[in-house]
């Protein structure tokens, strides 16, 4: 058990700070249906449990993306490969949504959200659970579906910037 634990508040900039230092997979998020298409950058992605296999993804309430997740409440993790920063650049943007999906190679799967193609690893997912957290909705997703491929590389942002993570 913790006991008097230091409850000092935390300046957003010490936070901010903090967590450049955590440097993590870039993935762009997709949905498709009737709530419309849509995707945004992610870096606040990782496993729950694989029993049933389920990851867990953050998306701010405010993003140009958050209706459509919500709606649709299924969503394909597309985890970028060391070559695919100007994709996470344009998903990240203020660009309208048809124009961030003219960025890389798109697979479009009846009615099933978007798949990059050249993705290190897509991962097909329906949304069980979604939870409030200040700003942001930690959705749970349970996984249907994953699409691997073999790729040199990764990228990563770490310290406020991307990086490419090459296999030896």
């Amino acid at each position: 058990m913790l006991t008097d634990m230091n409850t000092k508040e935390v300046s957003l900039g010490a936070f901010r700070d903090a967590m450049a230092q955590l440097g993590a997979a870039v993935h762009v998020v997709t949905t498709d249906g009737e709530g419309g298409r849509a995707g945004f950058t992610a870096s606040a992605v990782c496993s729950v449990t694989d029993t049933p296999p389920s990851v867990l993804v953050c998306i701010n309430r405010t993003s140009s993306a958050y209706a459509a997740m919500k709606a649709n409440g299924v969503l394909c993790i597309n985890t970028l490969s060391a070559e695919q920063h100007e994709i996470s650049s344009a998903f990240s943007s203020k660009q309208p949504m048809a124009a961030r999906f003219e960025h890389g190679e798109w697979l479009a799967r009846n009615g099933r959200p978007p798949l990059l193609a050249g993705a290190i690893v897509s991962i097909d997912c329906k949304v069980v659970s979604q939870v409030p957290v200040g700003t942001h909705d930690i959705l749970v997703c349970e996984v249907s579906e994953i699409q691997a491929n073999t790729r040199s590389g990764i990228l990563i942002y770490y310290d406020r910037k991307y990086h490419r993570i090459i296999r030896d």
